[in-house]
């Protein structure tokens, strides 16, 4: 049995990786900066809480203190569409990896994003720095990327849920044709549990995505027809990322920094050429979701179950974002 500490548990995939690990049969440390809000969810009184706020340095020793000897730490925390997110969770990652070094924790799993070789957003330029850092500060590193995650209440499926929903004509400007891979969230949580195995998966950086290559224009079509809306599409020439960040922080009742700063990595290369943990981690049962099953399936969520109580990982929870619902 392995025991795993999770930071971020109280966000989107660390509610609900503590579920997964859980239910894999594995010890579950749960730790956010604001241990309360951990007592919401209803997986609470299964798991180990503690307070570990990755920016501290005490805290984070503190709190691998109180753990015990932990196996494997996620890290899962970020600040973006917070000021200058870059500086802060570099900062947070050289802290955590530090403490979980001299703890003794012998590997650390980190979910970023695709670092495409061109000139990157800040966002991904920053997802890279944090696990450059990671690698060089810390234990043995497995660091999972990922483009867009498929998932009621993840921030990339509910950008695309809320723009075809509330723009009956939708402008595609050229970089919206790019291609992208994404993954369903049921399926970067089995990655991710599977990380934990040490002799699964050996250390280093992988590329998770469900094998398919739409463009952005086609997820946006694929939500679209399986929520019965009409829409008019309408091919449009190069627009400055900036002002289609604004215009969609305008549109969608996500946080406006934080939608600006996704949608200015749309325009990076966001297509996987690496499925080299396939070869390694065996496909869930039924294998990897399609990109509309993935759409699928979050559609069908409620939103009013506990995270822990819903059979799939993809339908929106009552501890997701208000503006998720």
């Amino acid at each position: 049995m392995t025991r795993c500490l999770v930071t971020g548990s109280s966000g989107y995939i660390g509610s609900r990786l503590v579920v997964a690990l859980h239910r894999a049969g594995h010890q579950v440390v749960a730790t956010a900066r604001d241990v309360g809000k951990l007592g919401g969810f209803d997986w609470s009184d299964q798991v180990v809480e503690l307070p570990l706020d990755v920016a501290d340095a005490a805290s984070c020793a503190e709190a691998f203190a109180a753990a015990g000897e932990v196996d494997v730490a996620y890290f899962l925390v970020h600040s973006i569409g917070e000021g200058d997110f870059a500086a802060q969770d570099l900062d947070s990652a050289r802290t955590f990896a530090a403490a979980a070094r001299e703890a003794g924790v012998a590997r650390v799993v980190y979910l970023g994003g695709f670092v495409p070789d061109e000139h990157l957003s800040e966002h991904l330029e920053s997802r890279a720095d944090v696990g450059d850092a990671l690698d060089e500060a810390g234990p043995e590193l497995v660091w999972l990327r990922a483009a867009v995650v498929l998932g009621g209440g993840s921030t990339s499926y509910e950008l695309v849920r809320h723009i075809a929903e509330r723009v009956p004509v939708i402008p595609f400007p050229t970089w919206m044709r790019h291609p992208v891979s994404p993954i369903a969230v049921r399926d970067v949580l089995h990655y991710l549990v599977a990380a934990a195995d040490r002799d699964l998966l050996p250390a280093g950086a992988y590329e998770v995505s469900n094998g398919e290559s739409p463009t952005y224009a086609d997820l946006l079509r694929a939500y679209a027809d399986d929520a019965g809306l009409r829409r008019v599409w309408l091919p449009f020439p190069a627009v400055p990322p900036r002002l289609v960040a604004t215009v969609a922080s305008w549109l969608t009742p996500l946080p406006h920094e934080l939608t600006a700063d996704l949608v200015m990595s749309l325009p990076n290369s966001m297509q996987s050429r690496d499925d080299r943990i396939r070869a390694l981690v065996p496909d869930p049962d039924g294998g990897l979701l399609t990109s509309r099953e993935a759409l699928r399936r979050a559609r069908a969520g409620s939103g009013r179950a506990g995270v822990g109580s819903t059979d799939d990982p993809a339908h929106r929870v009552r501890t997701d974002p208000a503006w998720s619902a």
